[in-house]
Protein backbone atom coordinates (compact mmCIF):
# COMPACT_ATOMS: atom_id res chain seq x y z
CA UNK A 1 0.00 0.00 0.00
CA UNK A 2 1.37 3.27 -1.04
CA UNK A 3 2.14 5.59 2.00
CA UNK A 4 0.04 9.06 1.53
CA UNK A 5 3.33 11.16 1.57
CA UNK A 6 5.75 8.95 -0.78
CA UNK A 7 6.31 11.54 -3.28
CA UNK A 8 7.22 14.08 -0.87
CA UNK A 9 9.79 11.98 0.98
CA UNK A 10 11.30 11.30 -2.40
CA UNK A 11 11.22 15.02 -3.28
CA UNK A 12 12.76 15.87 -0.29
CA UNK A 13 15.43 12.80 0.21
CA UNK A 14 16.79 13.93 -3.66
CA UNK A 15 16.76 17.93 -2.84
CA UNK A 16 19.33 17.16 0.02
CA UNK A 17 22.02 15.52 -2.53
CA UNK A 18 23.27 18.81 -4.26
CA UNK A 19 25.03 16.23 -6.85
CA UNK A 20 22.39 14.33 -7.50
CA UNK A 21 21.40 10.48 -6.86
CA UNK A 22 21.30 7.25 -8.92
CA UNK A 23 18.07 5.35 -8.37
CA UNK A 24 20.25 2.79 -6.62
CA UNK A 25 20.97 5.02 -4.42
CA UNK A 26 17.81 6.69 -3.60
CA UNK A 27 16.26 3.56 -3.06
CA UNK A 28 18.70 2.78 -0.09
CA UNK A 29 18.49 5.60 1.66
CA UNK A 30 14.41 6.10 1.25
CA UNK A 31 12.70 4.74 4.45
CA UNK A 32 9.87 2.50 2.97
CA UNK A 33 10.45 -0.65 0.71
CA UNK A 34 9.58 -0.24 -3.01
CA UNK A 35 10.42 -1.73 -6.18
CA UNK A 36 12.92 -0.29 -8.76
CA UNK A 37 9.60 0.27 -11.03
CA UNK A 38 7.48 1.75 -9.15
CA UNK A 39 10.22 4.72 -8.02
CA UNK A 40 11.09 4.66 -11.51
CA UNK A 41 7.33 5.90 -12.35
CA UNK A 42 7.28 8.66 -9.15
CA UNK A 43 10.41 10.04 -10.36
CA UNK A 44 8.94 10.09 -14.13
CA UNK A 45 6.09 11.98 -11.98
CA UNK A 46 7.97 14.14 -10.29
CA UNK A 47 9.57 15.04 -13.21
CA UNK A 48 6.45 16.19 -15.25
CA UNK A 49 5.46 18.31 -12.59
CA UNK A 50 8.53 20.14 -12.37
CA UNK A 51 9.70 19.06 -8.96
CA UNK A 52 13.07 17.60 -10.61
CA UNK A 53 15.09 17.05 -13.50
CA UNK A 54 17.10 14.19 -14.82
CA UNK A 55 21.00 14.39 -16.31
CA UNK A 56 22.71 11.29 -17.99
CA UNK A 57 20.62 8.03 -19.48
CA UNK A 58 20.60 4.18 -18.46
CA UNK A 59 23.52 3.34 -15.30
CA UNK A 60 24.58 6.78 -15.59
CA UNK A 61 21.31 8.21 -15.04
CA UNK A 62 21.02 10.77 -11.86
CA UNK A 63 18.19 12.77 -10.38
CA UNK A 64 18.46 16.21 -8.86
CA UNK A 65 16.03 18.73 -7.34
CA UNK A 66 15.04 21.61 -9.40
CA UNK A 67 17.31 24.92 -8.47
CA UNK A 68 13.80 26.94 -7.89
CA UNK A 69 10.99 24.75 -6.39
CA UNK A 70 7.36 25.87 -6.15
CA UNK A 71 6.60 27.59 -2.85
CA UNK A 72 5.02 25.29 0.01
CA UNK A 73 1.33 26.36 0.35
CA UNK A 74 -0.04 27.50 3.87
CA UNK A 75 -1.07 23.77 4.54
CA UNK A 76 2.26 22.49 4.08
CA UNK A 77 3.84 24.98 6.14
CA UNK A 78 1.62 23.96 8.94
CA UNK A 79 1.82 20.58 8.75
CA UNK A 80 6.03 20.82 8.78
CA UNK A 81 7.91 19.94 11.80
CA UNK A 82 9.21 22.69 14.14
CA UNK A 83 12.00 22.87 16.18
CA UNK A 84 14.13 25.44 18.16
CA UNK A 85 17.09 24.95 16.11
CA UNK A 86 18.29 26.08 13.35
CA UNK A 87 18.00 23.45 10.47
CA UNK A 88 19.90 22.38 7.12
CA UNK A 89 17.82 21.06 4.30
CA UNK A 90 19.28 17.81 5.00
CA UNK A 91 18.28 18.50 8.74
CA UNK A 92 14.95 19.32 7.94
CA UNK A 93 14.20 15.70 5.69
CA UNK A 94 15.50 14.06 8.41
CA UNK A 95 13.32 15.83 11.18
CA UNK A 96 10.31 15.36 8.09
CA UNK A 97 11.03 11.34 7.95
CA UNK A 98 11.25 10.68 11.62
CA UNK A 99 8.38 13.02 12.90
CA UNK A 100 6.27 10.44 10.74
CA UNK A 101 4.29 8.01 13.11
CA UNK A 102 5.70 4.59 13.81
CA UNK A 103 3.54 2.96 11.44
CA UNK A 104 5.12 4.74 8.70
CA UNK A 105 8.35 3.59 9.32
CA UNK A 106 10.07 0.95 8.39
CA UNK A 107 11.30 -1.38 10.92
CA UNK A 108 15.37 -1.88 11.22
CA UNK A 109 18.01 -3.49 12.58
CA UNK A 110 21.77 -2.57 13.24
CA UNK A 111 23.48 -1.27 10.14
CA UNK A 112 27.17 -2.55 11.52
CA UNK A 113 28.52 -1.02 7.35
CA UNK A 114 27.29 2.27 8.80
CA UNK A 115 30.25 1.96 11.80
CA UNK A 116 32.62 -0.58 9.67
CA UNK A 117 32.81 1.93 6.26
CA UNK A 118 33.63 5.33 7.73
CA UNK A 119 37.45 5.77 7.39
CA UNK A 120 39.57 7.68 10.59
CA UNK A 121 41.07 10.63 8.73
CA UNK A 122 39.61 9.98 5.26
CA UNK A 123 35.79 10.13 5.73
CA UNK A 124 34.54 12.98 7.80
CA UNK A 125 31.11 13.66 9.49
CA UNK A 126 31.80 17.07 9.60
CA UNK A 127 32.90 19.41 6.56
CA UNK A 128 36.32 21.55 7.02
CA UNK A 129 34.38 24.47 7.35
CA UNK A 130 32.49 23.50 10.51
CA UNK A 131 35.58 21.95 11.91
CA UNK A 132 36.94 25.45 11.39
CA UNK A 133 34.17 27.03 12.95
CA UNK A 134 34.10 24.64 15.97
CA UNK A 135 37.58 25.32 16.21
CA UNK A 136 37.49 29.05 16.60
CA UNK A 137 34.00 29.42 18.97
CA UNK A 138 36.30 26.64 21.00
CA UNK A 139 39.22 27.96 21.20
CA UNK A 140 40.65 29.37 24.85
CA UNK A 141 43.50 31.23 26.44
CA UNK A 142 44.95 27.12 27.62
CA UNK A 143 45.45 25.76 24.33
CA UNK A 144 48.99 25.22 25.14
CA UNK A 145 49.06 24.24 28.95
CA UNK A 146 48.75 20.52 29.69
CA UNK A 147 45.75 18.65 29.23
CA UNK A 148 42.53 19.07 31.52
CA UNK A 149 44.03 22.63 32.73
CA UNK A 150 40.67 24.44 31.23
CA UNK A 151 38.70 22.16 32.74
CA UNK A 152 40.01 22.43 35.75
CA UNK A 153 39.50 26.32 35.85
CA UNK A 154 35.69 25.97 35.27
CA UNK A 155 35.11 22.81 36.99
CA UNK A 156 32.77 24.06 39.69
CA UNK A 157 30.53 25.81 36.86
CA UNK A 158 30.79 22.56 34.23
CA UNK A 159 29.98 20.27 37.39
CA UNK A 160 26.63 21.74 37.48
CA UNK A 161 25.95 22.62 34.07
CA UNK A 162 26.97 19.42 31.99
CA UNK A 163 24.91 17.33 35.28
CA UNK A 164 21.91 19.28 34.79
CA UNK A 165 21.64 19.56 31.17
CA UNK A 166 22.63 15.96 29.98
CA UNK A 167 20.42 15.02 33.08
CA UNK A 168 17.81 16.91 31.68
CA UNK A 169 17.90 15.37 28.21
CA UNK A 170 17.01 12.07 30.56
CA UNK A 171 13.88 14.03 31.21
CA UNK A 172 15.19 14.84 34.82
CA UNK A 173 13.12 17.37 36.69
CA UNK A 174 15.78 19.22 38.74
CA UNK A 175 16.42 22.50 38.43
CA UNK A 176 19.50 24.00 37.61
CA UNK A 177 19.22 25.40 41.00
CA UNK A 178 18.50 22.23 42.87
CA UNK A 179 21.02 20.92 41.02
CA UNK A 180 23.64 23.29 42.19
CA UNK A 181 22.78 23.05 45.88
CA UNK A 182 22.84 18.92 45.23
CA UNK A 183 26.78 19.28 43.97
CA UNK A 184 28.18 22.00 45.81
CA UNK A 185 26.29 21.49 49.41
CA UNK A 186 25.07 17.97 49.11
CA UNK A 187 21.19 18.96 49.64
CA UNK A 188 19.25 16.87 47.71
CA UNK A 189 15.16 18.62 46.58
CA UNK A 190 12.55 17.52 48.65
CA UNK A 191 10.15 16.88 45.87
CA UNK A 192 12.52 14.91 43.76
CA UNK A 193 12.50 11.66 43.56
CA UNK A 194 15.58 9.28 44.71
CA UNK A 195 16.71 8.30 41.02
CA UNK A 196 16.67 11.58 40.15
CA UNK A 197 19.30 13.06 42.94
CA UNK A 198 21.02 9.70 42.33
CA UNK A 199 21.29 10.60 38.01
CA UNK A 200 22.71 13.85 38.83
CA UNK A 201 25.62 12.63 41.51
CA UNK A 202 26.34 10.27 39.00
CA UNK A 203 27.28 12.91 36.59
CA UNK A 204 29.40 14.85 39.03
CA UNK A 205 31.45 11.99 39.99
CA UNK A 206 31.80 10.82 35.95
CA UNK A 207 32.88 14.38 35.29
CA UNK A 208 35.31 14.62 37.88
CA UNK A 209 36.69 11.68 37.03
CA UNK A 210 37.12 12.89 33.42
CA UNK A 211 39.21 16.31 34.48
CA UNK A 212 41.17 14.96 37.81
CA UNK A 213 42.63 11.98 35.12
CA UNK A 214 43.26 13.89 32.47
CA UNK A 215 46.35 11.81 31.33
CA UNK A 216 45.02 8.37 31.89
CA UNK A 217 41.44 8.41 30.28
CA UNK A 218 41.20 8.09 26.04
CA UNK A 219 39.28 6.21 24.28
CA UNK A 220 40.03 2.70 25.64
CA UNK A 221 37.94 0.04 27.59
CA UNK A 222 39.02 0.95 31.12
CA UNK A 223 38.34 4.95 30.32
CA UNK A 224 34.49 4.23 28.77
CA UNK A 225 33.71 1.46 31.17
CA UNK A 226 34.56 3.16 34.65
CA UNK A 227 32.48 6.36 32.67
CA UNK A 228 29.75 3.64 32.18
CA UNK A 229 29.92 2.71 35.62
CA UNK A 230 29.70 5.89 36.97
CA UNK A 231 26.98 7.08 35.36
CA UNK A 232 24.74 4.10 35.80
CA UNK A 233 25.61 3.74 39.36
CA UNK A 234 22.55 2.30 41.98
CA UNK A 235 20.48 3.01 38.78
CA UNK A 236 20.24 -0.48 37.00
CA UNK A 237 18.09 -3.28 37.88
CA UNK A 238 20.97 -5.57 38.02
CA UNK A 239 24.08 -3.78 39.74
CA UNK A 240 26.62 -6.40 38.14
CA UNK A 241 25.77 -4.25 34.94
CA UNK A 242 27.67 -1.33 35.42
CA UNK A 243 30.98 -0.97 33.65
CA UNK A 244 29.81 -4.22 31.31
CA UNK A 245 28.56 -4.48 28.16
CA UNK A 246 25.38 -5.35 27.28
CA UNK A 247 24.48 -9.64 27.06
CA UNK A 248 20.94 -9.32 25.91
CA UNK A 249 18.57 -7.54 23.40
CA UNK A 250 16.68 -4.28 24.34
CA UNK A 251 14.86 -2.13 22.57
CA UNK A 252 14.20 1.88 21.51
CA UNK A 253 11.37 3.31 23.22
CA UNK A 254 9.06 5.52 19.89
CA UNK A 255 11.56 4.29 17.49
CA UNK A 256 11.13 1.36 15.18
CA UNK A 257 15.10 0.47 15.39
CA UNK A 258 16.26 -3.20 17.16
CA UNK A 259 19.50 -2.63 18.46
CA UNK A 260 22.13 -5.43 17.83
CA UNK A 261 21.37 -8.49 20.30
CA UNK A 262 24.60 -10.99 20.23
CA UNK A 263 26.94 -10.42 22.82
CA UNK A 264 30.07 -11.35 21.07
CA UNK A 265 29.31 -8.49 17.88
CA UNK A 266 28.20 -5.96 20.68
CA UNK A 267 31.90 -6.55 21.83
CA UNK A 268 34.02 -6.21 18.56
CA UNK A 269 32.21 -3.57 17.59
CA UNK A 270 32.62 -1.78 20.76
CA UNK A 271 36.51 -2.29 20.44
CA UNK A 272 36.22 -0.71 16.59
CA UNK A 273 34.19 2.06 17.99
CA UNK A 274 37.04 2.64 20.48
CA UNK A 275 40.25 2.25 17.74
CA UNK A 276 38.50 4.63 15.50
CA UNK A 277 38.03 7.12 17.94
CA UNK A 278 41.07 6.91 19.07
CA UNK A 279 42.63 7.44 14.86
CA UNK A 280 40.13 10.70 14.41
CA UNK A 281 42.75 13.56 14.32
CA UNK A 282 40.22 16.16 14.24
CA UNK A 283 39.21 16.43 18.09
CA UNK A 284 35.68 18.01 16.85
CA UNK A 285 35.26 14.98 14.26
CA UNK A 286 36.09 12.75 17.23
CA UNK A 287 33.14 13.86 19.83
CA UNK A 288 30.64 14.08 17.42
CA UNK A 289 32.22 10.41 16.16
CA UNK A 290 31.00 8.86 19.48
CA UNK A 291 27.70 10.70 20.28
CA UNK A 292 26.70 9.15 16.95
CA UNK A 293 27.92 5.83 17.42
CA UNK A 294 27.91 4.68 21.31
CA UNK A 295 24.39 5.50 21.30
CA UNK A 296 23.79 3.54 17.59
CA UNK A 297 25.15 0.44 19.36
CA UNK A 298 23.57 0.55 22.70
CA UNK A 299 26.91 -1.48 24.13
CA UNK A 300 25.65 -1.59 27.74
CA UNK A 301 21.96 -2.03 29.31
CA UNK A 302 21.04 1.50 29.61
CA UNK A 303 22.71 4.88 30.31
CA UNK A 304 24.17 4.61 26.54
CA UNK A 305 23.64 8.12 25.97
CA UNK A 306 24.92 10.06 29.20
CA UNK A 307 28.31 7.82 28.27
CA UNK A 308 28.00 9.69 24.79
CA UNK A 309 27.88 13.11 25.93
CA UNK A 310 30.65 12.51 28.72
CA UNK A 311 32.64 11.07 26.39
CA UNK A 312 32.53 13.77 23.51
CA UNK A 313 34.06 15.82 26.37
CA UNK A 314 37.57 13.92 26.17
CA UNK A 315 38.94 15.34 23.02
CA UNK A 316 38.01 18.73 24.40
CA UNK A 317 39.46 18.33 27.81
CA UNK A 318 42.27 17.16 26.14
CA UNK A 319 42.84 19.97 24.04
CA UNK A 320 41.60 22.67 26.74
CA UNK A 321 38.87 23.52 24.18
CA UNK A 322 35.72 24.83 25.66
CA UNK A 323 33.21 21.75 26.99
CA UNK A 324 30.30 20.66 25.21
CA UNK A 325 27.63 21.03 28.57
CA UNK A 326 24.47 20.65 26.00
CA UNK A 327 23.46 24.38 27.26
CA UNK A 328 19.54 24.86 26.27
CA UNK A 329 19.19 22.10 24.15
CA UNK A 330 16.00 20.97 23.74
CA UNK A 331 15.26 17.03 24.70
CA UNK A 332 12.95 16.25 21.18
CA UNK A 333 15.34 18.53 18.78
CA UNK A 334 18.38 15.44 20.78
CA UNK A 335 16.02 13.04 20.59
CA UNK A 336 14.60 13.36 17.06
CA UNK A 337 18.33 13.47 15.68
CA UNK A 338 19.06 10.23 17.30
CA UNK A 339 16.01 8.91 15.48
CA UNK A 340 17.82 9.86 12.45
CA UNK A 341 21.04 8.00 12.97
CA UNK A 342 18.64 5.09 14.98
CA UNK A 343 16.43 4.46 11.79
CA UNK A 344 17.87 6.00 9.20
CA UNK A 345 22.11 6.57 9.73
CA UNK A 346 21.68 9.82 8.57
CA UNK A 347 23.90 12.55 11.08
CA UNK A 348 22.36 15.60 9.23
CA UNK A 349 20.06 16.36 11.88
CA UNK A 350 22.13 15.02 14.77
CA UNK A 351 24.82 17.31 13.30
CA UNK A 352 22.84 20.82 13.34
CA UNK A 353 22.20 20.19 16.67
CA UNK A 354 25.51 19.45 17.87
CA UNK A 355 26.73 22.39 16.28
CA UNK A 356 24.36 24.48 17.82
CA UNK A 357 25.06 23.13 21.00
CA UNK A 358 28.59 23.56 21.05
CA UNK A 359 28.20 27.18 19.79
CA UNK A 360 26.19 27.55 23.10
CA UNK A 361 28.12 25.88 25.50
CA UNK A 362 31.91 27.52 24.18
CA UNK A 363 29.97 30.81 24.65
CA UNK A 364 29.11 29.96 28.01
CA UNK A 365 32.80 29.23 28.90
CA UNK A 366 34.11 32.30 27.05
CA UNK A 367 36.08 35.07 28.17
CA UNK A 368 33.79 37.41 27.40
CA UNK A 369 30.36 36.41 27.63
CA UNK A 370 28.47 38.51 25.55
CA UNK A 371 25.74 37.00 23.30
CA UNK A 372 26.31 37.13 19.23
CA UNK A 373 23.47 38.50 16.98
CA UNK A 374 20.06 40.16 18.29
CA UNK A 375 19.70 40.38 22.10
CA UNK A 376 17.36 37.74 23.75
CA UNK A 377 13.36 38.59 23.19
CA UNK A 378 12.51 36.18 26.10
CA UNK A 379 14.72 38.16 28.69
CA UNK A 380 13.69 41.22 27.16
CA UNK A 381 10.29 40.10 27.58
CA UNK A 382 10.05 39.21 31.29
CA UNK A 383 13.26 41.82 32.23
CA UNK A 384 11.03 43.40 34.76
CA UNK A 385 10.31 39.92 36.13
CA UNK A 386 13.34 38.91 36.37
CA UNK A 387 14.46 42.31 38.20
CA UNK A 388 11.89 42.00 40.48
CA UNK A 389 12.55 38.28 41.40
CA UNK A 390 16.01 38.61 41.53
CA UNK A 391 16.21 42.03 43.39
CA UNK A 392 13.86 40.45 45.99
CA UNK A 393 16.26 37.32 46.40
CA UNK A 394 19.29 39.62 46.79
CA UNK A 395 17.35 42.23 49.19
CA UNK A 396 16.36 39.78 51.29
CA UNK A 397 20.01 38.04 51.58
CA UNK A 398 17.92 34.33 50.72
CA UNK A 399 19.97 31.64 50.27
CA UNK A 400 19.83 28.78 47.03
CA UNK A 401 17.11 26.70 48.86
CA UNK A 402 14.51 29.64 49.34
CA UNK A 403 15.71 31.30 46.14
CA UNK A 404 14.92 28.46 44.16
CA UNK A 405 11.22 28.32 45.86
CA UNK A 406 11.13 32.31 45.41
CA UNK A 407 11.96 31.73 41.36
CA UNK A 408 9.34 29.03 41.24
CA UNK A 409 6.56 31.05 42.65
CA UNK A 410 7.66 33.75 40.64
CA UNK A 411 7.44 31.62 37.50
CA UNK A 412 3.34 30.90 38.01
CA UNK A 413 3.10 34.11 37.80
CA UNK A 414 3.69 33.77 33.40
CA UNK A 415 2.34 31.52 30.70
CA UNK A 416 2.73 27.65 31.85
CA UNK A 417 4.99 26.96 27.92
CA UNK A 418 7.40 30.46 29.61
CA UNK A 419 7.42 29.10 33.36
CA UNK A 420 10.38 26.69 32.46
CA UNK A 421 12.39 28.93 30.78
CA UNK A 422 12.05 31.75 33.30
CA UNK A 423 12.93 29.50 35.43
CA UNK A 424 15.60 28.30 34.27
CA UNK A 425 17.26 31.47 32.99
CA UNK A 426 16.81 33.56 36.45
CA UNK A 427 18.55 30.82 37.92
CA UNK A 428 21.49 31.18 35.68
CA UNK A 429 21.48 35.02 36.17
CA UNK A 430 21.85 34.50 40.21
CA UNK A 431 24.60 31.52 39.63
CA UNK A 432 26.25 34.59 37.54
CA UNK A 433 25.85 37.32 39.96
CA UNK A 434 28.86 39.01 41.39
CA UNK A 435 30.25 42.31 42.02
CA UNK A 436 30.88 43.57 38.33
CA UNK A 437 27.07 43.27 37.32
CA UNK A 438 24.68 43.31 40.44
CA UNK A 439 24.07 47.27 39.52
CA UNK A 440 21.86 46.27 36.75
CA UNK A 441 19.25 45.05 39.44
CA UNK A 442 19.17 47.79 41.22
CA UNK A 443 20.75 46.47 44.11
CA UNK A 444 22.70 48.38 46.58
CA UNK A 445 25.67 47.33 47.59
CA UNK A 446 25.17 46.49 50.79
CA UNK A 447 22.32 44.31 50.31
CA UNK A 448 24.55 42.28 47.05
CA UNK A 449 27.36 41.88 50.30
CA UNK A 450 25.35 40.92 52.40
CA UNK A 451 23.82 38.44 50.25
CA UNK A 452 26.68 37.23 48.86
CA UNK A 453 27.75 35.97 52.42
CA UNK A 454 24.44 33.99 52.68
CA UNK A 455 24.95 32.92 49.11
CA UNK A 456 28.58 30.82 49.39
CA UNK A 457 27.81 30.32 53.10
CA UNK A 458 24.83 28.51 53.54
CA UNK A 459 25.32 27.31 57.02
CA UNK A 460 25.25 31.18 57.86
CA UNK A 461 21.67 31.59 56.92
CA UNK A 462 19.11 32.63 58.74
Amino acid sequence: MELKNEPDIIKEIVSSFPNGLAIDDLIEKLPFLIKKRTLQRRLKNLKESGFIRVEGEARATRYFAKNIDPPPSKTEKADEPQTAIPLSQGGKVVLALVSRPEIQRTPVGYNRTFLENYRPNIDSYLSNEEKQKLAQWGKTRDSEQPAGTYAREILNRLLIDLSWNSSRLEGNTYSLLDTELLIHEGQAANNKSAKETQMILNHKEAIEFLVESSNEVDFNRYTVLNLHALLSNNLLPNPAASGRLRAFGVGITHSVFTPLGIPQLIEELFDLILEKARQIENPFEQAFFVLVHFPYLQPFDDVNKRVSRLAANLPFNRHNLAPLSFIDVPEESYVKGMLGIYELNRIELFKDVFLWAYERSALRYAAIRQSLGEPDTFRMKYREHMRSAIGHIVSNAMGKEEASSTVKKEAQKLPEEDQAKFIEVVETELLGLHEGNFARYRIKPSKFTDWKKHWDNPKRER
